[in-house]
């Protein structure tokens, strides 16, 4: 049997604020397979965004096993790690982090750039990106010339570029009206129907309803696992 592309086995995370230890995870395990869609979801505090971090390789573990298409990433170097996340994994964040000096065709190209992608193949793959998720006429405006629902999709356009295996997505239409959000997972669904595995955080039980699996978090525990 194929080995999961997302495992984490008993995790736990403790962060010291000053005297205090705050337990962010409590020894949580779940797996994901390749091609799967997973919404995360919890109350504010629950370990949700703790979670993206150890999947994303933004972080490491206290304890427990993370392991990102079969490598542990506690024993890999912050090289290993840089390169895992720019190879493997698409980032789309609420607050679309786009750079306000560039271009929505050069924010899109920037992740080509750290692979050391020449110039005309990556002006060409983020064009292609853009025309998918519509943006194809705005590739010269800045970020302070779009709407939010427009900056999302070129955050997930720039997300997608490096046809990354996996995508993780943090609340993606937390600033965004339905309309707007709407458009955004349609574009999330589309991403999953083509095979690419998506782990979403999300308050909102409407766009959880896209995943294929609900992972319910509460106080650094796993507490339920809804299959859709």
């Amino acid at each position: 049997m194929a080995e999961s592309v997302i495992l984490m086995e008993n995790v736990k995370k403790i962060y010291n604020m000053g005297e205090e230890e705050v337990q962010a995870l409590r020894g949580v395990s779940f797996s994901v397979e390749q091609g799967e869609f997973v919404s995360i979801m919890g109350p504010s505090g629950s370990g949700k965004s703790t979670c993206m971090n150890m999947i994303g390789c933004l972080d490491r573990p206290t304890s427990g096993i993370v392991k990102i298409c079969g490598k542990e990433t506690a024993k890999m170097s912050e090289k290993e790690l840089a390169f895992l996340r720019n190879r493997t994994i698409g980032f789309v964040f609420q607050q679309y982090h786009l750079l306000p000096s560039m271009t929505v065709l050069e924010n899109t190209m920037l992740p080509l750039r750290y692979q050391g992608i020449p110039f005309q193949k990556r002006k060409k793959l983020a064009l292609q990106s853009l025309e998918k998720v519509g943006l194809s006429e705005r590739i010269n405006h800045f970020p302070s010339e779009l709407s939010g629902g427009q900056k999302q999709r070129v955050a997930i356009a720039r997300a997608t570029v490096t046809k990354p295996s996996i995508i993780l997505a943090d609340e993606p239409t937390g600033n965004l009206d339905s309309r707007n959000g709407r458009e955004v997972m349609d574009l999330l669904a589309e991403l999953h129907r083509e095979g690419t595995t998506i782990i979403m955080v999300t308050h909102s039980q409407h766009d959880a309803n896209y995943a294929d699996r609900i992972v319910n978090l509460f106080d650094g525990e796993v507490v339920s696992q809804v299959e859709m």
